[in-house]
């Protein structure tokens, strides 16, 4: 990694600087500039999520200001100070996320193990795409009785489990599987699409539903219908416009819904099947899904993890194996998807409460972290991870070019982040 930087007028040849900074910023200070906003950028959506359903909370808004004017020209040079600013951003994001999980539970109650139907239903249909879960419940409101069809796509899939939002009978399914397969999967939906949050694909030239593609809030897309309020009437009419949908039967059904209050719920029987050695270990395979050669890996690995294992999973990372039946242990199901990426929190939670039943630290549990990342809600977790302590994570598929080499060393040292290599080879670490 050389660093790049032109944020002030000093710049290098006024085009910017890559060796070391005018002002005497090194390439490390710059990864660790980098990896803080970037940070923030995924503290600033499960924030906006939060907000939009009346909670906030003053110290996280606070560290926001505190920690851009932190990469402010010339304000720090410290790399300890760095080090530590990065790891309170990974605190500030445990706080926000607990506190949009509580914000989705007052309003949509505790989530319940759900198995979703990924088939379509007769009749005309909308696919909705995202996070926001109160923009699913005002178009499940403003649907109800118009004869269409609600399907979740993307990192919906858990609000099937949310019972104020499963009691919508029309809410009738899952559409497809992760964010960057929608072009494809979009192609055959022939219903309106509504968008909510990132992870949207770049319409293309040749795509047949950009006329019927609708964007919410702050998502846009050129050439797309932006929806700026919760007024879906104009997506409403041109669903029932659209062509109907077909009923298809679907090749599975998913299972999500396991939020950290269900398995807490079943602590006692979890427990005891570690302690009678029916549970082995529990690995923790998750996180953000794309399109990059090499995310075979999450599918592979879930694969080939012990019988006597269990799988904790969240955000679209799960849809490389959540069609897969692993069975169960003693009726605990073998893959529990506790949710959206900001459910990360449930498996903090999990993990927490595992340590106090068995009366150690989190490290010292058969716990094992093997992340995927794609964009900046997974560096947020990943730092409130670290800023928790939790040693030895897996991450891939490809290393975070943001971070610079020392900067990873000492990431190394002190926790342990590695990054994955081979199924074979991780598990064979792993366990021993």
């Amino acid at each position: 990694m050389s660093m790049f930087c032109r944020q002030c007028e000093q710049t290098a040849g006024g085009t910017g600087c890559t060796k070391v900074g005018v002002c005497g910023k090194n390439e490390d200070i710059a990864s660790l500039q980098d990896t803080l906003v970037f940070g923030l950028k995924g503290i600033s959506a499960y924030a906006h999520h939060a907000r939009e359903l009346g909670a906030r909370d003053e110290q996280v808004d606070a560290f926001m200001h505190d920690a851009l004017f932190f990469t402010l020209t010339n304000v720090n040079f410290s790399l300890e100070r760095h080090i530590e600013m990065v790891l309170k951003c990974g605190e500030m994001n445990l706080r926000i996320m607990e506190v949009l999980d509580k914000a989705h539970v007052a309003r949509y109650g505790s989530p319940e193990p759900a198995q979703v139907f990924t088939g379509t239903k007769a009749g005309h249909g909308i696919v909705i795409t995202g996070h926001d879960l109160l923009d699913l419940e005002e178009l499940l409101k403003q649907t109800e009785g118009t004869g269409i069809n609600i399907y979740t796509h993307g990192e919906m899939l858990p609000a099937h489990s949310y019972p104020e939002l499963r009691k919508y009978k029309h809410l009738v399914g899952n559409f497809g599987t992760a964010w960057q397969n929608q072009r494809t999967e979009f192609e055959k939906f022939s219903g309106a699409i509504l968008v909510t949050t990132n992870c949207v694909m770049p319409l293309t030239d040749n795509c047949t539903y950009g006329d019927r593609i609708y964007m919410r809030n702050i998502t846009g897309l050129q050439g797309g219908k932006q929806i700026l309020d919760r007024d879906f009437s104009e997506i409403i009419a041109h669903a029932k416009a659209l062509p109907a949908l077909t009923e298809t039967a679907g090749d599975y059904t998913i299972a999500t819904g396991f939020h950290h209050n269900v398995i807490l719920s079943l602590a006692d029987k979890i427990v005891d099947a570690v302690k009678a050695g029916k549970i082995k270990r529990f690995f923790l395979i998750g996180g953000c899904d794309g399109a990059k050669t090499g995310r075979n890996y999450y599918t592979e690995i879930a694969q080939k993890v012990p019988k006597d294992c269990v799988i904790l999973t969240v955000a679209c990372g799960k849809y490389r194996f959540n069609n897969i039946d692993f069975g169960d242990i003693d009726g605990i199901p073998r893959l529990l998807d506790l949710g959206q990426c900001n459910n990360a929190f449930s498996g903090i939670q999990v993990a927490v409460a595992l340590a106090k039943a068995f009366n150690c630290g989190v490290n010292d549990l058969p716990l094992s972290f093997v992340l995927s990342w794609y964009e900046q809600k997974a560096v947020a977790i990943l730092l409130t991870l670290l800023h928790l302590g939790v040693k030895n994570i897996r991450i891939g598929p490809t290393p975070p070019a943001f971070i610079s080499p020392n900067v990873f060393k000492v990431l190394n040292e002190s926790f342990g982040l590695q990054l994955i290599t081979t199924p074979d080879e991780d598990l064979k670490a792993i366990l021993g």
